[in-house]
């Protein structure tokens, strides 16, 4: 298990419940990880359609998680 910490932006703060939380994750990488969260708080985007954040920097589904690693969830995000 991997202790990671989890930033919910916008949509998956509202469908979670918080704004963060820390957690173990037996997933090896960003897209695992959002199954993992998908199925415990019930998010409603399909995988495709999130971007990840990890640490201060945009990241691909594919990357791998590490010990300690600071992940935040983006929805689609509008604007005009």
């Amino acid at each position: 298990m991997i202790p990671l910490h989890v930033h919910y932006f916008a949509l998956f703060r509202e469908q979670a419940g918080r704004t963060d939380e820390e957690i173990q994750s037996a997933a090896a990488t960003l897209a695992g990880l959002y199954a993992e969260l998908r199925a415990r708080h019930g998010f409603t985007l399909p995988p495709d359609r999130v971007r990840f954040a990890a640490g201060d920097a945009y990241a691909d589904a594919d990357t791998p998680l590490t010990p300690g690693m600071s992940i935040t969830l983006i929805p689609p995000v509008a604007g005009g």
